[in-house]
């Protein structure tokens, strides 16, 4: 056997790998779910200036005991908290608990009828997304296996951030359902990029294109989970209010990071793979 051939030959192994995961998270989510939001749940969201000095827990004790909502979760930020209930309180009761306390600036609430049909349009915006990115990979290189590599890296890259947001209870909400249609559109960049430079270039080997792919994409997905980790850290840290910032940023980190093992081993194995078919 070439070295050439030991090279293609021993791509065929990682293949397996972000498959494993993939089902894995898919394990995952089936076992342990995912949170819903209050957009999507429904209950109750409530903007709060605190008039005196209260750490979160005590806050949702009052709340707790003062509306007989268990599932209540609190962030502040300075002189201000948000409050978000599981439940649609009564407001008259969410104002006694919180009497002397903080002073409501704003409150609503999200009915079950309203959160089924947004989780349901949460679903087709997601399915039609990736369609539509399938048609349009598949009018881009007119070849079966490329394409279908690139839509399964796809797939792998969503389906292993959901699993994560499962494994760490990150909420299914209207802005971590904004981060995974991001993410689509992320990981099909990444994949064109690999795909267009092994197949369309003449210059160089196989293994030459698909290392300056590398560089570049490397650099690519470097960028983007350092400034993604960067603005995850600044909501946590200094503003934890802004809890949809941290909820996008958390997604997109979870799913670069899939796609680094989705472009690099499976999409790169199955290109190789194709490739050693084709010389």
């Amino acid at each position: 056997m070439s070295a050439k051939e030991k090279i293609l030959e021993s791509y065929k192994p990682l293949i397996i790998i972000p498959v494993i995961v993939t089902i894995l998270a898919l394990a995952l989510v089936a076992t342990h779910g995912l949170n819903e939001g209050i957009d999507l749940k429904g209950g109750s969201i409530a903007t709060v200036q605190l008039e005196k000095s209260v750490s979160s827990g005590e806050l949702e004790s009052l709340i707790q005991s003062g509306t007989g909502i268990e599932d209540v979760s609190v962030s502040t930020s300075g002189k201000q908290a948000t409050v978000e209930l599981g439940g649609a309180a009564d407001v008259v009761k969410f104002t006694n608990s919180v009497n002397g306390t903080a002073t409501i600036l704003s409150y609503r609430s999200v009915g079950p009828l309203l959160s089924a049909q947004a989780l349901n349009q949460v679903y087709w915006a997601l399915a039609f997304a990736f369609i539509f990115m399938s048609v349009t990979v598949f009018i881009v290189f007119r070849k079966i296996v490329p394409s279908l590599a690139v839509i399964c890296s796809a797939f792998v890259d969503i389906v292993v951030a959901v699993g994560g947001m499962s494994l760490f209870g990150i909420p299914l909400s209207m802005a971590s359902v904004g981060a995974l249609l991001m993410l689509i559109g992320y990981s099909v960049d990444t994949d064109i990029l690999l795909t267009t430079r092994v197949l369309k270039d003449r210059e160089g080997t196989v293994n030459e294109r698909a290392a300056g792919a590398f560089k570049t994409g490397i650099t690519m997905t470097g960028a983007a989970i350092g400034a993604m980790a960067a603005l995850y850290v600044i909501t946590i840290v200094f503003i934890p209010s802004a809890k949809t910032l941290s909820e996008i940023a958390a997604v997109l980190i979870l799913g670069l990071l899939a796609d680094l093992m989705a472009t690099w081993l499976m999409n790169l194995g199955l290109l190789k793979w194709y490739m050693e078919g084709h010389r």
